[in-house]
């Protein structure tokens, strides 16, 4: 019989994803096929321990297929920790080729101790981030 630890797996959906775009016109050359979008992800932590965003994969496609795959650590210079029953909230941005796209992607994360309970290596888990349309406001009527 196999006496070794087993680790229960992190369900994902402890932490919630919120998104909301909007093209910003402002920042957009549309003569020169750029279209500049912000978008605000709120990261709801709905479990009943801290968590730290770690690190992002995103995936962004245009509407004739080109893709852009960005990875790094945290979010806007943040590797943030959320408490239980708490958001973290960022705004950032991309520029696409034309009027209309698509984001998707992933986030990893990992389980933090709470108070005195220090683990050296803490659980980790990824979190997916459903596609969401980028588009200017009359690209989609």
């Amino acid at each position: 019989m196999d006496n070794t630890e087993q680790k229960r797996p992190i369900d994902p959906n402890l932490v919630n994803i919120g998104v909301v775009t909007s093209y910003l016109l402002r920042h957009s050359r549309p003569a020169d096929q750029q279209y500049t979008f912000a978008y605000t992800i709120t990261i709801h932590n709905t479990g009943s321990e801290p968590v730290q965003l770690m690190s992002r994969h995103w995936i962004i496609t245009d509407a004739d297929g080109a893709q852009q795959e960005v990875r790094g650590e945290g979010v806007v210079g943040e590797q943030p920790v959320i408490q239980p029953g708490t958001y973290f909230r960022y705004t950032s941005g991309t520029t696409l080729a034309t009027p209309v796209g698509f984001m998707e992607g992933s986030y990893a994360m990992v389980v933090r101790a709470s108070e005195g309970q220090g683990a050296a290596n803490p659980p980790g888990f990824n979190v997916p981030i459903r596609a969401f349309t980028l588009h200017t406001p009359t690209a989609l009527n």
